[in-house]
């Protein structure tokens, strides 16, 4: 029996979608383009103090902030805000290289989910690269915590998310969630699942000059324990589903897919971000591999296809 290969993949075209930053309210354009077999995700911006372009790969080291959204170098010269919702789109249906230009600091929220890009990328489809996929294959558990939030990586046979939140307002409560992540799954379950957070707490950011974009078209706002949206929520527990979302995009940038299984309590990004630094920096030798997919055998008229080979053990996850 024939096994189907892992390969790369990368878009079948290119894309552009437009919209609006939702910290900026400004318009705000993205474009993604078909990318080379181990390119990986890398973002194209624009330095406009200095008159260059720039380019931040899709990685963890390139985070530099987490407080309302995950950053990739700085704005202000070139860098991007809120690229969560694309890089777990771009995770989730299994893209592996993709070029994204910008055309400013921020990612349009579209609907506040990652629907949008979704669609989009089904739109062109996929493409097939003539390299094997590689994978952070995770060895031993691997753990943070701060108070009573916490989050880990366990050894796993694919890759499970399994996250868990607890807000005081009765329109979120505990809410939990645990599904393996698959291109379908990712479509079904989570992709229209939207960024949320109360009336109050967007009030303050507005004085502050944040979330000027946020509105009803793009977020799930919340009053006096109630849901403010006319359509409510597009499902009951649309809360935690968005939570893992972000932790799919937010893992995105450990540079590549992740087998293993990951579990949080009170999460966010910043703990997200957090664990792949205990992960990458702190964990110690062993804590992971980078494994190889299956690798194709010619016999007569037959492809014979191995499963997983480890490879060295290393940092090296470009």
């Amino acid at each position: 029996m024939v096994q189907r290969l892992d390969r790369q993949k990368t878009i079948a075209e290119p894309i552009t979608l437009k919209g609006i930053g939702v910290h900026s309210g400004d318009p705000a354009c993205v474009s993604l383009y078909p990318a080379e077999a181990g390119s990986g995700i890398v973002f194209q911006g624009r330095d406009a103090a200095r008159g260059r372009d720039i380019e931040i790969p899709a990685h963890w080291k390139s985070v530099s902030a987490t407080s309302l959204c995950t950053v990739l170098g700085d704005p202000g010269a070139g860098g991007v805000a809120t690229v969560e919702h694309l890089m777990a789109a771009l995770r989730g249906l299994g893209v592996d290289n993709v070029t994204v230009e910008m055309d400013g600091p921020e990612m349009p929220i579209m609907d506040g989910s990652s629907a949008a890009f979704v669609e989009a990328i089904d739109s062109v489809g996929l493409k097939s690269l003539a390299a094997s996929r590689r994978y952070i294959k995770i060895m031993k558990p691997v753990r943070i915590a701060s108070g009573d939030a916490w989050c880990e990586l366990l050894p796993y046979d694919g890759t499970r998310f399994e996250v868990t939140i607890d807000f005081p307002s009765a329109a979120i409560g505990c809410q939990s969630i645990d599904l393996d992540l698959t291109p379908n799954v990712f479509r079904r379950e989570l992709a229209r699942a939207r960024t949320f957070g109360s009336v109050s707490d967007v009030e303050k950011l507005w004085a502050n000059g944040f979330a000027l974009g946020s509105s009803l078209e793009n977020s799930v706002a919340i009053a006096d324990d109630k849901v403010v949206n006319p359509e409510g929520t597009r499902w009951p527990d649309e809360f935690v589903r968005h939570k893992t979302l972000d932790a799919v995009g937010d893992l995105a940038l450990a540079g590549l897919p992740i087998l293993g299984h990951f579990r949080s309590y009170k999460g966010g990004h910043r703990m997200n971000h957090a664990i792949l630094v205990e992960l990458f920096e702190n964990a110690g030798q062993g804590a992971f591999q980078i494994a190889v997919a299956p690798q194709v055998r010619e016999i007569g008229s037959a492809e014979l296809v191995s499963g997983l080979s480890a490879a060295a053990f290393g940092p090296n996850v470009s």
